[in-house]
Formats: C-alpha cells, structure tokens, sequence
C-alpha cells in the first residue's frame, strides 16, 4: 500500500479499500450530517453492510480501470477522500470527486489531494479532460474546482433529485494542455 503526503500538517492521501469498511463507517458516521448536505454519500453508507459494499464497488471499478478511491487521513483519522468517480481512458476523460468532515474543513486537503489525482491523470494516464460536478449550491466545492483553474463549462437545471428537492449541477473541466501550463507558472 501506498501513501503520499499532502503536505507537512500529516495529511496523507491512500487507497481507501473494502478492509477499511470499519475506519470508513465510523468516519462516515462522524461527518454524516455534514458530508450529506450536498451528497448522498452519507445516505448510501449506512452500516458496515453497505460501507464494505461502497469500497468494493470502487475496488472493482479500478480493477476495472474505471474509477478509484482514495482517502485522506489526517494525523492518521480518515477525515475525507477523492476519487475518479467516472475514469475511461479510451475516451481520455474522467471526473473528480470529493468528500471531507467538517472538522477538516479550511485546510486545504481536497484541494492537494486532486492536484494529486489530475496530475497523475495527466502525466501518468495520459487523460485529456478532467471534470468536476458539482451542487450550485455547494460553493466550498465549486471554489475547489476554481482553486484548481478549472472553468465552469455548464449549469444543468435541476439536474438531480436529492432527499426530494431538484438541485442545479455545475460542470467545471480542466484540459491537460491548460492543467500542464498552469503548472509550468506555479
């Protein structure tokens, strides 16, 4: 297993997998009410049953060369995680997302870490166009997709129904041209 740093407060990015069901649940249970004010995440992870299930849904999609999902441990507590949610290398695209407790809010954390998956997209996979979704309404989210200097592409209303209220999606992207150039500048 593998863990990259974050940088020097003790963040840590790795693989979030389904032996970690009990870690994940227990955060998850930490931050249910916070993480679920604009995803369902918290809504599909409800016992250990549908924790074990969850990681093992993202184990078979990156044995699938699909998708992938990592966690960010802080000072060695998962506090939140990432992942390519959408990943087909044929197509050259995938989409990032991302969860965080409020605890580990205002650091940073989902920000470094999905520099770390674009770059990795990028330069190791060869991606094209990395997309970001998000609620209209989740500004700490969309302001992560401006951080990393993506562009907002569309607004699709009412997109999704969420505990019975029909949301607006943004989507924002980077392209590998523009990701590497803005890298270049850092």
């Amino acid at each position: 297993m593998f863990a990259r740093s974050l940088g020097d407060d003790g963040a840590e990015l790795r693989p979030l997998e389904p032996w970690q069901a009990e870690e994940y649940l227990a955060h998850m249970d930490r931050g249910r009410e916070f993480i679920g004010t604009h995803i369902a995440l918290p809504d599909v992870v409800a016992d250990l049953a549908s924790a074990r299930a969850y990681l093992q849904s993202y184990a078979d999609k990156a044995a699938a060369d699909e998708g992938r999902l990592y966690g960010i441990w802080l000072d060695g507590t998962l506090v939140g995680g990432v992942l390519f949610r959408v990943f087909d290398p044929a197509q050259g695209t995938c989409e990032i997302g991302c969860w965080l407790e409020q605890a580990a809010v205002g650091r940073g954390l989902v920000t470094r870490a999905a520099a770390l998956l674009i770059d990795w997209a990028v330069d190791v996979r060869g991606m094209h166009r990395i997309e970001w979704v998000a609620s209209a309404e989740n500004t700490p989210s969309i302001n992560v997709a401006k951080r990393l200097g993506m562009s907002r592409e569309a607004v699709l209303r009412e997109k999704y129904l969420y505990r019975g209220t029909r949301h607006d999606s943004e989507i924002w992207a980077v392209l590998a041209e523009d990701w590497r150039a803005a890298r270049t500048k850092r």
